[in-house]
């Protein structure tokens, strides 16, 4: 694809999810979410592979659907209430529907059907746009209409998202699906504090972006697409691989990493809300995910190619990838659980 296509459409992209953001009215934001998903859609589909020509498909479908959902549910909001304001929905066939729309844009479980398939048909530099930059503007749209939102939804959603995330990547080889599932996840997390606490699902959010496009450009940079690829790391790379598997961890939310601060305040949040059995059910779901991470962990750290006698040190080749955002993310990747006093500072 030529350079200056690639640049228009990744400036359409940032200007569906700034119209997004900066929208009060329903109409706007429903342009700024189809802006958005127009713009990526010859992203996925520049490989002219069969596999990623039907992944734009499912994800134009399932988000043109949601679209639609979110322009009729405004409407019934504006013919009842006379009021397009993104704020002001109060209909209740409107906020369901609304609600269960921007699950689908996202993701979210029981809607999260179309994310694996579509996550495997993507090369890892569009799998890591729609991992991270997609989920912004739906997300967005989400902590807006939270006030108004059922509460049982909400947590049902967030419940659902986490066991389906969990139960998902148990039986997967494809590192990319497996991220996938880690999203949904990761989704059910932020979904089901953001009633409660919507700066905490901000951070949350944040922290994910920088696991997962640490992890995401690290699978990039060591051409790994399955477990099996991961077996040859090691060898290859040391030091990235080495990292690589802690930032696995991260994404699990292991401590003394910096996964581990946005599930340790939900849960703090949950137990606060009286809310003991659903904080409960939350990190026990967690420890499915960690299971997978823990596959990865092992493929990567544990495990060693087939080698002859003779066999010392594969010929490492010099690297030519620019490696400093790489290194910048895997920095904050691990390292800012010391933070987390400052965090919650700032959130009180």
């Amino acid at each position: 694809m030529s350079p200056y296509v690639t640049t228009i459409l990744l400036s359409s992209l940032g200007l569906g999810t700034a119209l997004t953001f900066m929208s009060s009215h329903w109409l706007l934001a429903w342009m700024g979410l189809e802006i958005n998903t127009l713009a990526i859609l010859p992203l996925m589909a520049q490989q002219h592979h069969p596999r990623a020509v039907e992944a734009t498909i499912k994800y134009f479908l399932a988000q043109a659907a949601a679209a639609a959902t979110i322009l009729f549910a405004s409407t019934i909001n504006a013919w009842t209430t006379g009021e397009w304001s993104i704020t002001c929905l109060s209909h209740p066939i409107a906020i369901t529907l609304t609600t269960m729309a921007l699950a689908l844009k996202v993701g979210l479980a029981p809607m999260h059907f179309w994310m694996p398939p579509v996550m495997q048909g993507l090369d890892l530099p569009t799998g890591l746009i729609m991992a991270t930059w997609q989920k912004l503007a739906p997300f967005a749209l989400i902590i807006q209409l939270a006030p108004s939102a059922h509460p049982q939804l909400l947590t049902a959603l967030g419940l659902m998202s986490v066991i389906a995330g969990g139960w998902g990547g148990l039986s997967q080889t494809q590192l990319r699906k497996i991220l996938a599932y880690s999203s949904i996840a990761h989704l059910g997390w932020m979904i089901i504090i953001v009633q409660f606490k919507p700066q905490l699902t901000m951070l949350t959010l944040t922290i994910y972006i920088i696991m997962t496009a640490a992890t995401f450009l690290t699978l990039k940079l060591i051409s790994a697409t399955k477990i099996t690829t991961l077996a040859t790391s090691w060898p290859k790379a040391p030091i990235i691989t080495a990292t690589a598997a802690l930032s696995l961890l991260s994404l699990g939310g292991l401590p003394p990493l910096t996964g581990f601060m946005p599930k340790w305040l939900i849960l703090q949040e949950l137990t606060m809300q009286a809310l003991p059995l659903t904080a409960t059910i939350m990190a026990l779901s967690a420890l499915l995910s960690l299971y997978f991470y823990l596959r990865l962990c092992y493929a990567m750290t544990l495990t060693t190619s087939p080698s002859t006698n003779n066999y010392l040190t594969p010929w490492r080749t010099q690297n030519t990838q620019n490696t400093l955002l790489l290194a910048t993310l895997m920095i904050m990747t691990l390292l800012l659980l010391p933070l987390t006093p400052l965090v919650q500072a700032l959130m009180n």
